[in-house]
């Protein structure tokens, strides 16, 4: 028997857009900021379940596997800092419809199979920085970086070697839909 892993369902960002994100952020940032997120991290969470064993994450991996999704375009448009967790965020103003509606499916899944949901709406974001527990200058516009989501994942949070990583467990593809 395994033991328990932390899993996440995410959208992936394609690694040119990751590589894009690192740069501006380099520039739009002081490195007093925050501690920067690797690029290879950069992730859209859907789903956050915690530390669940081999039984629960087949379960949800079968779930995941039967979800029929269209794919959708993303624009990054909006940035933001929560102090009290830390985090300064690249986000979406206007969060498309299909997002909303896999982000709350898989967690709706999620929940039913015991893994405690945040209470709090869905907020699509990616994490630029942490460790942002002071105030943060924002810069006043993002680079409106667009990205074709043609897929999720679910994901494993590693710490190895002082370090964070994710590791795709599995991914499932959008399909095209007949309306």
């Amino acid at each position: 028997m395994s033991s328990a892993r932390r899993l996440f369902f995410s959208l992936p960002l394609e690694p040119t857009l990751q590589n894009e994100i690192v740069h501006w952020r380099a520039g739009a940032f002081s490195p007093e900021s925050g501690k920067p997120i690797a690029a290879a991290n950069l992730h859209l969470t859907l789903a956050f379940l915690g530390d669940i064993g081999e039984q629960k994450s087949q379960a949800l991996q079968r779930v995941a596997g039967r979800i029929a999704q269209k794919r959708f375009t993303l624009i990054f448009d909006d940035l933001g800092h929560w102090p009290r967790p830390g985090v300064v965020w690249l986000g979406i103003k206007r969060c498309p419809r299909p997002l909303l509606q896999l982000a709350e499916l898989l967690r709706s899944h999620a929940a039913r199979n015991g893994c405690v949901q945040d209470f709090r709406p869905f907020h699509p974001h990616v994490t630029l920085l942490r460790g942002a527990t002071h105030p943060v200058s924002i810069p006043p516009a993002t680079p409106n970086w667009a990205m074709q989501a043609t897929s999720f994942s679910l994901c494993e949070s590693l710490f190895e070697k002082g370090r964070t990583r994710y590791r795709t467990v599995e991914e499932w593809p959008f399909h095209e839909i007949e309306q």
